[in-house]
């Protein structure tokens, strides 16, 4: 299906290139490194089972939750531009 200036996989290119977004941005996060013995937010004991379970820990559970909660609040990027999408 012709789209006028876009390509006919264009709808396809923008799908693949939110999910390769998604993937690189959550890569980005794995911890990596020797995990930390206390948190680098707010100075807790991280748990032996939590450091030897996530290699690589810097944050204890509470701290790591409110970044989980900070990050979910990210919607991405609308790469449609059509009226429907932005309208939504």
């Amino acid at each position: 299906m012709a789209s006028g200036w876009a390509n006919d996989d264009a709808v396809q290119e923008q799908i693949d290139s939110s999910i390769e977004d998604a993937v690189r941005r959550a890569r980005s996060q794995l911890p990596s490194g020797e995990s930390l013995s206390h948190c680098e937010e707010c100075d807790a004991r991280i748990p032996e089972a939590r450091r030897q379970a996530i290699v690589g820990v810097r944050l204890c559970v509470a701290c790591q939750g409110e970044c989980d909660r900070e990050q979910a609040k990210f919607s991405g990027y609308n790469r449609r531009g059509s009226k429907d999408s932005q309208l939504r």
